[in-house]
């Protein structure tokens, strides 16, 4: 079942278009990242699949219900982490929750109890519940916001830029609780970010947007092999592996030698039968080999290549 669909999803601000023709599907439970530079129309796909702006032209629908049509019905299915997160610091992070809780429409007051105890205690949060949020650390509020927009149980939450200007030990705690929570509770999630790593260890499908526009679409490995092309072999040698790249730059079937640190990185037509060709060559050239690996691309490599193009 599909969670997110966008068809020819379009935005223009006084003739500047920021979102061109944006197409996708996100599946219910997945993690799907938008990635792309900032200013490539990140945030401006989320506001409008939230229902805080409207497109120009296109449609959507977000959890069954159209953007256009039932905008009231799309803002009670999701929550947002928006780039600057809205709290009350002079609130606790008990009364942040309990306001916004109400605001939502949750009436009865034990289930209120119970639904903030659990996301405090998710977010390791429960024992600076009654700290103002004055005092928190960046992390902290970042995940009091994530709090926040869940607070209200939504089908699916939209998260933008959930790791920015975290140090890298914040950042990581924020994108193992994103993990951990769609896997524990099958929810949606769309994250939008610049950072590599964020998409390449937390989302299962990604779309690159360049200018507004969606370049390609598919899992972070699929994306290493479609934009970066072939898989690579990884050999190590004992001593400098600058010293023996040349033997393994005359084989036919070799593309490119680099060594990058220390080791050498072979770019070939056909890396299964390049490989013991470029062992024969190495040993036969007196090095000794300690490992062979065929590696892909990383996903920065690609990326950063794909970005680049017509810049």
């Amino acid at each position: 079942m599909l969670a997110v669909k966008a068809e020819g999803l379009t935005r223009k601000f006084d003739g500047f278009t920021a979102v061109n023709a944006l197409s996708f599907e996100v599946d219910e439970g997945e993690i799907f990242g938008l990635l792309g530079p900032n200013g490539a129309g990140k945030t401006t796909t989320v506001r409008m699949l939230s229902c805080i702006i409207s497109p120009t032209s296109g449609m959507a629908t977000v959890a069954g219900h159209d953007i256009r049509s039932n905008p009231t019905g799309v803002r009670r299915s999701v929550g947002i982490l928006t780039e600057n997160p809205s709290l009350y610091e002079r609130l606790t992070a008990l009364e942040n929750l309990e306001f916004f809780a109400q605001a939502y429409g949750i009436k009865e007051s034990r289930q209120r109890a119970e639904r903030i105890r659990e996301l405090l205690e998710f977010f390791r949060l429960w024992d600076r519940k009654d700290d103002k949020v004055t005092v928190f650390s960046k992390g902290m509020k970042q995940k009091l916001a994530i709090a926040r927009a869940l607070v209200h149980n939504p089908t699916v939450l939209f998260l933008d830029e959930p790791t920015a200007g975290l140090d890298p030990e914040a950042a990581k705690l924020i994108r193992d609780m994103v993990t951990e929570m769609s896997g524990k509770e099958r929810r949606t999630i769309l994250i939008c970010t610049h950072r590599l790593e964020d998409a390449e260890r937390v989302c299962t499908k990604v779309m690159i947007i360049k200018r507004g526009a969606g370049v390609v679409i598919g899992s972070p490995d699929e994306l290493r092999l479609r934009m970066a092309g072939r898989p690579r072999i990884e050999v190590r040698v004992k001593g400098d592996g600058e010293s023996f790249a040349d033997l393994v730059r005359r084989i036919p079937s070799v593309i490119g030698v680099d060594v990058i640190n220390g080791r050498i990185v072979v770019t070939s037509k056909n890396p299964e039968e390049a490989a013991p060709e470029v062992v024969r060559a190495l040993v036969n050239g007196g090095a000794m080999v300690l490992s062979v690996n065929e590696t892909l691309p990383s996903l920065e490599e690609a990326y950063l290549r794909l970005i680049k193009e017509d810049a």
